[in-house]
């Protein structure tokens, strides 16, 4: 009886004499190790089309292109998402591709990021700054905070018609899991409580004032040449007093008013390579357009 039972389960699971069960096991491990190599098969080719727009347009204008585009990306198959930032590895890559760029060669840096780290965007600015031929700074949709810190260091910023900077009014940490707190509102928070104000809150305005004089002086230097020293520090009194939210967007117009050189003309090939940096598909909207514009047709006569 028992032996029965056996030979029926071990039938059970098979078809035409295959272990349905061991092939189930088997495709499963197959499709494990297919997923991360087309991953990386297509990382490798999307890489490969970026490299060959930038040839492009070195060839085309005669610079060396960098790029610093942050985008939220996935990590292999199962799709995990990662947030970029600037941050220390970008500023020793950029600072690497800037050393090694010849002193007679001018510099595009295409910037696409949230900002980031402080101590990073000041490092990549000064020495964008630094280098002696002309430098530019393309944004084609945006460079909030620290990417408006690395523009201004640029003799020339190439903007979409519709892309933006940021303020570059410091965030103070006030601890873990707890979201930074702008630095000119720390002060205005401290001085409204005046002697109310416990010793948390003047630290951190302590800290907070430190920072909006040293992101001022920093701004001053990388606009040094590019307007009178008094401008200068009125432009970075504008980005950094609070007057705006950190996210605000400051548009072409409002940048030119501040006497900076703007230019609104992109080359297309930067849009095609941003198309390159693709989003994670769970969290891309639901936007869809046809590429190209669609002409409008001319009527037929019926016939009579």
């Amino acid at each position: 009886m028992l032996l029965g039972n056996v030979t029926r389960m071990v039938l059970a699971n098979q078809v035409g004499g295959i272990d349905v069960g061991a092939l189930i096991w088997w495709l499963f491990w197959l499709l494990f190790l297919i997923f991360p190599l087309i991953t990386y098969i297509q990382h490798q080719n999307l890489k490969a089309a970026r490299m060959r727009i930038i040839s492009r347009l070195e060839r085309k204008y005669g610079m060396h292109f960098i790029t610093m585009i942050h985008r939220q990306e996935k990590i292999g198959f199962l799709g995990i998402p990662v947030y970029r930032y600037i941050d220390i590895e970008d500023s020793e890559e950029v600072l690497r591709a800037i050393r090694n760029t010849p002193k007679d060669v001018p510099i595009a840096l295409i910037l696409h990021t949230p900002g980031g780290l402080v101590l990073a965007a000041a490092q990549i600015a000064m020495a964008l700054k630094k280098h002696p031929a002309k430098k530019v700074a393309i944004i084609p949709h945006y460079a909030m905070s620290g990417g408006t810190l690395i523009a201004l260091a640029a003799d020339e910023i190439w903007m979409d018609e519709s892309a933006v900077l940021g303020p570059l009014d410091p965030q103070i940490s006030v601890g873990p899991n707890q979201p930074p707190l702008p630095a000119p509102s720390v002060i205005k928070v401290a001085k409204l409580k005046g002697d109310k104000a416990n010793d948390n809150i003047l630290v951190l305005a302590d800290v907070a004032e430190k920072a909006i004089y040293e992101m001022r002086e920093i701004i001053v230097k990388v606009l040094e040449g590019k307007m009178p020293r008094e401008r200068a520090e009125e432009v970075a009194r504008i980005l950094t007093e609070g007057r705006w939210t950190h996210d605000y967007p400051i548009t072409v117009d409002s940048i030119k008013e501040l006497g900076l050189k703007v230019k609104t003309d992109i080359p297309q090939e930067i849009y095609t390579l941003m198309s390159l940096y693709p989003q994670a598909h769970q969290h891309r909207p639901g936007i869809e357009y046809l590429p190209l514009p669609i002409k409008p047709t001319t009527p037929t006569k019926q016939s009579m």
